[in-house]
């Protein structure tokens, strides 16, 4: 039996209702869908924020308000927040947030970061300092080189271990495979990482399962996928992780408990 932790990512910085009804775009919509699928077993939530106009934001005002929603509806919730550009940031508008909020927890894209290596080492420096958990998002060997290269010369500190692997992308359109997990493994055998998997397209599931039996956690939700495996559309975020779930104790898997 191997024990997992399992996030939701409910809606990502780009896919809105004509996507999936279910979608949350507002924050009362992403507070129920926050506490439906923490109560089905997710321990932790991957937040994005919107704006008026339901287009991605780094708005540090808007962060809070939702922190302090969740904090309320779902205090035993874990939240991180992303820094994700999503095209829109650029790296200093990323270390602005990071400076503003100060969060617990944060996603912080390794390739989005290298656009301007001196904004790297202070958002990394700062969340050091506000001991913020910083999270790597790795989308492949690229990322994982100037990872490794920022461990050696102290850009990223040594004791950020915590890093999600990226199966498959939004556009242009790649689905995930479990076949993609093994190249970061090997990639990245020798950091001793504390890793997660999240997945694009409808074989989510399936590759998520592949990295819990590989050792590793996993993020699920409709930022990376709103379909089953056939290619219907899931009900919902907590549809998608009862789903997950219940296929990973058929395999005998469990989720961590705390």
């Amino acid at each position: 039996m191997v024990e997992y932790n399992l996030m939701v990512a409910p809606n990502g910085a780009r896919r809105g209702k004509p996507d999936h009804a279910a979608l949350p775009v507002t924050l009362e919509d992403t507070v129920k869908t926050a506490a439906a699928c923490h109560a089905l077993g997710a321990a932790a939530l991957h937040l994005h924020v919107r704006d008026d106009d339901g287009r991605h934001s780094l708005d540090a005002g808007r962060y809070r308000e939702a922190l302090q929603a969740l904090g309320r509806a779902v205090p035993e919730m874990a939240v991180q927040i992303t820094t994700e550009s999503a095209g829109v940031y650029a790296p200093e508008d990323q270390l602005n947030c990071l400076e503003q909020l100060r969060p617990k927890a944060a996603s912080v894209s390794v390739r989005e970061m290298a656009r301007d290596e001196k904004i790297a080492a202070r958002a990394y420096a700062l969340c050091r300092e506000a001991r913020t958990q910083v999270q790597h998002i790795l989308y492949g060997f690229s990322c994982v080189q100037q990872l490794k290269a920022w461990y050696k010369d102290g850009t990223v500190p040594s004791d950020m271990r915590d890093a999600i692997f990226v199966l498959g992308q939004y556009g242009p359109p790649v689905l995930a495979e479990p076949e993609h997990l093994p190249g970061f493994l090997n990639a990245t055998a020798d950091l001793g990482l504390n890793w997660t998997v999240c997945a694009f397209g409808r074989k989510e599931h399936a590759c998520l399962l592949a990295a819990v039996a590989a050792g590793g956690n996993v993020r699920l939700g409709f930022e990376n996928n709103v379909e089953t495996p056939d290619g219907a559309l899931l009900k919902d975020n907590a549809a998608s992780v009862a789903a997950f779930v219940t296929a990973a104790k058929a395999a005998g898997h469990s989720l961590k408990e705390g």
